[in-house]
């Protein structure tokens, strides 16, 4: 896609809906921007965890395939179970 952008007052560029769509950008995403002389190179940085908890839901960031999200739902609830066991058993060596 070529298209023209010019910044705002604030120095604020608006991407157009169908590149923000194309790209799955929404607010609040970061890009990683690079400069080389008049050429402006700017990239999504994605997050490297795929599982992220927003407002105490885990939210799912990563490619979508059937296997992928019951296995991570699998893997975090192992963690947390361990984690939950392991703080079970300090607290009852405690007493």
């Amino acid at each position: 896609m070529t298209t023209k952008v010019s910044p705002d007052k604030a120095g604020r560029f608006v991407f157009p809906k169908p590149l923000r769509d194309q790209m799955q950008l929404v607010s609040g995403d970061i890009l990683q921007l690079e400069s080389e002389g008049e050429c402006i190179t700017m990239r999504p940085v994605r997050p490297k965890t795929a599982l992220k908890k927003e407002c105490g839901i885990w939210i799912y960031h990563g490619e979508l395939t059937d296997t992928s999200i019951p296995d991570l739902l699998d893997r975090e609830r192992d963690k947390r179970l361990s984690a939950s066991r392991e703080c079970r058993s300090f607290s009852t060596t405690l007493y």
